[in-house]
């Protein structure tokens, strides 16, 4: 466990919960439940049948103001791992010092990302690197869990067993985002698959300098009930990115499973005049 000692005290610890292991056969894997048993979750990343690791994540856990708050992110490299890197390091450091983020979370989301993308290129102008990444990350704040992605990294729920997507891509081909991109003065081309340019096959994403001006950072943003789930979070990761890797998957494989446990709230009983 890390505590960051640089938070503020009206803030509470920035706790990094991520009691890590290397597994067998490469995989990192590991987990936490709070101490009132109402939060849990659990990871799992490998890098697989690629060369290099351009997967990074973050967990982070605080209390602001008196309310809880979790942040979790899986950041997706691509052309390199700098940019994924870099999400890992200060996006979620960047969105608690936004000075909405607890009063408009949603706002503070859709601000910061675009902005910590324009740092993140700042921070590159001097280097012949391109690369860019994903971001599918889940904010937790009080009672309310706000879920933005950048990219094609996916974001589900499950609800009584049923799997319910938060997310959807960003790929080139959706009507929308085929408009934005054209409209910018952008062209899509099948090169494979439908690609920005004939090049990135993604059209949000965080980095890619060369296609900036088409390939945005801005995120979109669902809010979500919390739902308990019925696997033990860690084991639950374990078993996605084992179950990606024997269907075929040759990416690096990341998944974060975040279980939150509540209590069944009593029946209201009616009045009677």
């Amino acid at each position: 466990m890390m505590v960051d000692s640089g938070a503020t005290t009206n803030q509470g610890p920035i706790v990094d919960m991520i009691s890590e292991k290397d597994g067998d056969g490469g995989y990192v894997t590991g987990g936490w439940k709070s101490e009132d048993g109402k939060l849990s979750y659990g990871y799992s990343s490998f890098r697989g049948k690629r060369a290099t690791m351009e997967d990074f994540y973050d967990i982070k856990t605080s209390k602001i103001n008196g309310q809880m708050v979790c942040m979790f992110g899986i950041f997706d490299g691509h052309g390199g791992s700098h940019a994924a890197e870099y999400l890992k390091q200060h996006l979620f450091e960047n969105l608690m010092k936004h000075p909405k983020f607890i009063t408009d979370t949603k706002l503070a989301i859709s601000e910061t990302y675009p902005q910590t993308d324009v740092d993140f290129l700042d921070s590159e102008r001097n280097t012949y690197r391109d690369d860019g990444s994903t971001a599918s990350t889940a904010v937790l704040v009080g009672n309310h869990l706000y879920v933005a992605n950048v990219g094609d990294s996916r974001t589900i729920i499950s609800k009584a067993g049923e799997a319910i997507p938060l997310s959807e891509d960003h790929k080139p081909n959706r009507t929308d985002e085929r408009k934005r991109i054209e409209n910018a003065g952008g062209v899509v081309m099948w090169a494979g698959t439908w690609r920005v340019g004939g090049v990135l096959a993604m059209s949000r994403a965080f980095g890619d300098r060369m296609l900036k001006q088409f390939v945005v950072a801005e995120p979109e943003i669902q809010d979500a009930v919390s739902l308990a789930g019925a696997e033990e979070p860690e084991k639950a990761a374990r078993k996605l990115t084992e179950a990606a890797f024997t269907r075929g998957s040759a990416d690096n494989i990341t998944c974060i499973v975040v279980r939150f446990h509540h209590e069944k709230a009593a029946p209201v009983n009616p009045k009677h005049e």
